[in-house]
């Protein structure tokens, strides 16, 4: 499945109109419309809970051993399917029969079998429905269908069929056997089934109609034999629409037979293609096997016509699928059907097809996914382990994304890099979890984190980095770790909606992303991480396998690393606690003072500039916090040192990115805070000149996230402040209403007013105030200058710390060299941090910042350019502010 930026929950916002797209789209990514305390203390960093030594579990080293590959009497079950089934597109309904031949390569005995019957879900009484939240959501159950309808059960054997005893539960279906199956035995089971095809299948199957006719995704349309393994016995987790799914391998052989103008695409090997392809589309075919760049297969004008089919009224669609855990496939009279080679290690081929809509059509849209699925699929094998189908096929329709042996269904809409990222995404689950065969069912970041890891290392190497885009980990650590998380080891069901994208997706492949540029390097993890792969390729590991083989291959105990990432929430925070020099004298050396705030253990990459320019890196391992949260070591200084900055490529996810730098510069002797805001305010133009300011209007533009909206700054002395953020795009609709007028102090929204805490009612008076430095030397006001300089970007600053009246803390940045204000922020939790540049003559020698930034609690950051500024403009005089 799909998710982060390109991958996510349907929400109803897709089905609203476009202006009401970029409304939330504004709140979310500009206003911070969900703000979060990310500075909430957090627990004090204790080794004891990080280091643990008895970490992992016993094994008994007969199925799985310590060193996690497979042992010498591992074992699993077998599964092979013969499935025949019709499609009746009047009816949107699958009936047929399927055969299921169940190998016994356990040494127990079975009395009982048990199957999955997935379309139960869809079920007005099943358990889907019932834990379906009622604002819905990408996973719930929209609509209602029969589910399975089981039409028969049988037993077959020496040439007869034997009705079986079996009981349906939900999304399960067991069969009681009158005589166990003994280890190293087979049995034949035949089930006649049919069931109606949801319009909305939890986003992972289902129907769409486009202009020239349905599509149709179908997966879990068949029983299934649930997984018997040593660890559990039986899975039978229910299928409740999060969580995925838990499946044995064998061969499938299958037939669809549809009306004849549908093309049918399914995962394997199609047996029959002169019965069901004209000989031009055969012709086609042969030339795409043979070239490299994309061939068209089923054009526009093949869509009716002589050439659309064979004269039939029905065609049936022959697939053979060996080694798999599943197969799925699609059909349509709509689709467009191009392809390419694909290049396999060891000169072997297969082949890239996508299959579209001529809605979906265009050169930054389904025109390049054949492009994208052989990039993808080269790319992964050529680094990890080579692709084992014979086809790779892209199918645009309704689900968002959601993948399936060597087929794949993804967004008719998406286009660009959301087009390249779900492809890309969703045939990488052709290694987890179609290869390396995990439990989804209960561990989903085992698929989706490792894959999702993958991805990314992919997407760097595609077309020179076409659609690459470096993170910023700082910035994305608020969402990766909120207040409210949950750990990764945990089901996908169990996990609340909110957090499946970062605890699934996005949270376990930083950690795999860290654990590879920074704990191990990339030579001992890549070896490390084929290990994995193809000790467990067509096998059923565990998530103790992975940490085994990690830690065995790669020659590491890494077993803080998972304890603290997998199985609890903490969180990073290092800090740079003091910079001393020895002797007082920068000559000596210096001893440099590192911290851990947080709960989490990870290596430190320190980055430093001497004032003479030399610059140096100090890396140090995780271990020096085995002892606890503060290190000290030497620095060979030879002058002062201008800075030091933790992790400055921002690879790590420190939720305090704030104390990250330290300078090793000091203040000046002698010099005061008064004497900082003083040449500030002679910088901007004087105190006096300042003082004649009573009205100003700021007009600014911000374009982030590609919506330009202006902003209407009005000041007026003494205390009043209104602002009004508009879209120009949607009839200069207002997003954001301030008033601010003494005491009083009004945001709204949308039209809609904001509860405000008496903090963030605090931050915004002061981050809003004309020139406050003004009353800084009123005896009210509390100032302190920090002995050191601090870090912006590449610039020393001091920092003068102001108490307000109300007591509200405000960290204020002056520029060293200019004296120019750059950035302030609020010591609330829910304040916003603003930076400034830029400063340009606004008339009589006064200076504006004509550069703003402002960044959320969130790390939502918006950048406004000021054009103009007028003095004593705006019309705000003797008007009341409401």
């Amino acid at each position: 499945m799909t998710t982060s930026v390109f991958r996510r929950k349907r929400s109803p916002l897709l089905y609203l109109s476009t202006d009401m797209r970029i409304f939330k789209l504004i709140i979310m990514l500009i206003l911070g419309a969900s703000l979060v305390d990310v500075h909430a203390q957090a627990p004090a960093y204790d080794p004891h809970q990080v280091f643990v030594p008895v970490f992992y579990p016993p094994v008994n080293g007969a199925c799985r051993t310590a060193g996690g590959a497979p042992g010498p009497r591992y074992w699993q079950n077998r599964a092979d399917y013969l499935l025949k089934v019709n499609l009746d597109t009047g009816r949107h309904r699958i009936s047929g029969t399927a055969v299921i031949t169940y190998v016994n390569n356990s040494p127990d005995r079975l009395d009982f079998l048990w199957l999955q019957l997935d379309q139960n879900i869809y079920r007005r009484d099943s358990r889907g429905e019932a834990t379906s939240p009622v604002a819905g959501g990408r996973f719930a159950v929209n609509a209602f269908t029969t589910g399975d309808e089981v039409k028969g059960v049988y037993l077959l054997g020496r040439g007869k069929a034997e009705k079986a005893d079996y009981c349906v539960r939900d999304t399960r279906m067991q069969v009681r056997l009158q005589k166990a199956l003994r280890p190293g035995s087979k049995i034949s089971i035949k089930v006649a089934y049919a069931f109606n095809i949801p319009a909305e299948g939890s986003d992972r199957m289902g129907r769409t109609m486009t202009k020239n006719g349905w599509i149709y995704e179908v997966a879990q349309w068949y029983p299934r034999m649930a997984v018997y393994d040593d660890v559990s016995g039986w899975n039978v987790v229910p299928y409740l629409g999060a969580s995925e799914f838990y499946l044995d391998y064998g061969d499938f052989d299958y037939t669809i037979t549809a009306p004849a103008g549908l093309v049918v695409a399914g995962s394997g090997e199609l047996l029959n293609p002169a019965e069901v392809l004209t000989p031009l589309f055969l012709r086609r075919l042969a030339a795409a096997r043979n070239s490299d760049r994309t061939v068209m297969i089923r054009d526009t004008t093949d869509l009716s016509g002589p050439s659309a089919h064979p004269h039939r009224t029905s065609l049936s669609w022959h697939f053979l699928c060996k080694n798999t855990r599943d197969v799925s496939w699609a059909a349509s009279k709509a689709f467009l059907w191009d392809a390419a080679r694909i290049n396999l290690p060891g000169r072997k081929k297969a082949l890239a097809q996508s299959l579209y809509p001529v809605e979906s059509r265009g050169i930054n849209a389904w025109s390049r996914a054949t492009e994208y699925t052989k990039a993808a699929i080269e790319l992964y094998s050529g680094k990890w382990f080579s692709y084992t189908y014979p086809l790779a096929t892209s199918v645009a329709g309704g689900a968002t994304g959601m993948e399936y042996p060597g087929l794949v269904f993804c967004d008719r809409f998406s286009q660009t890099h959301f087009l390249w990222n779900v492809i890309n995404h969703e045939f990488g689950h052709n290694w987890f979890p179609m290869i390396v065969g995990s439990n989804e069912r209960k561990y989903g970041w085992m698929d989706e984190g490792l894959n999702t890891f993958i991805n990314k290392l992919d997407t760097r190497d595609f077309n020179n980095g076409e659609y690459d885009a470096v993170k910023d980990q700082h910035k994305a650590a608020p969402a990766l770790f909120p207040a409210d998380d949950e750990a990764i080891m945990n089901s996908p069901d169990v996990l609340q909606d909110d957090h499946i994208a970062s605890d699934v997706y996005n949270k376990p492949a930083l950690a795999l992303s860290i654990l590879r540029e920074h704990v191990l390097g990339q030579d001992r993890f890549d070896y490390a991480f084929r290990a994995y792969i193809r000790r467990w390729a067509f096998k059923h590991p565990t998530p103790w396998d992975f940490f085994h083989t990690m830690d065995n291959a790669a020659g590491e105990d890494l077993s803080w690393f998972w304890q603290e990432w997998f199985f609890t929430t903490m969180k990073l925070d290092q800090a740079i606690k003091e910079i001393a020099y020895i002797g007082d004298d920068p000559a000596k050396g210096a001893m440099i003072t590192l911290e851990n705030l947080g709960g989490m253990a990870l290596p430190v990459t320190l980055a430093l500039r001497q004032v003479n320019g030399k610059t140096d890196t100090v890396r140090l391992p995780a271990e020096i916090w085995q002892r606890g949260g503060t290190w000290t070591f030497y620095f060979p200084s030879t002058v002062m040192i201008k800075y030091a900055v933790l992790d400055p490529a921002h690879e790590l996810p420190d939720i305090r990115p704030e104390n990250n730098d330290r300078s090793g510069v000091r203040t000046p002797a002698g010099l005061t805070a008064a004497t900082v805001v003083n040449n500030y305010l002679e910088a901007v133009g004087g105190r006096e000149k300042l003082k004649t300011i009573k009205q100003l209007a700021v007009t600014s533009a911000c374009a982030s996230g590609g919506l330009e909206r202006l902003r209407m700054d009005l000041y007026r002395q003494p205390g009043i402040f209104l602002q009004n953020i508009t879209l120009p795009a949607s009839h200069q609709l207002n997003i954001q209403h301030l008033a601010i007028s003494g005491d009083s102090l009004v945001l709204r929204r949308m039209g809609y007013p904001v509860v405000l805490t008496d903090s963030a009612k605090e931050s915004l008076r002061a981050n809003y105030r004309l020139f406050p430095e003004l009353d800084f030397g009123n005896k009210d006001y509390t100032l302190k200058l920090e002995p050191v300089l601090q870090i912006l970007g590449d610039r020393l600053a001091y920092l003068v710390l102001v108490r307000s009246p109300q007591g509200a803390l405000t960290r204020y940045f002056y520029d060293r060299e200019s004296g120019l204000k750059i950035k302030q922020y609020p010591m609330a939790a829910d304040g916003t941090a603003m930076e400034w540049g830029d400063y340009r003559d606004i008339g009589n020698g006064i200076k504006w910042p004509f550069y703003e930034k402002n960044t959320n609690v969130v790390q939502s950051v918006s950048e406004y350019k000021v054009t103009q500024v007028v003095i004593g403009g705006g019309d705000l005089s003797n008007k009341p502010i409401k």
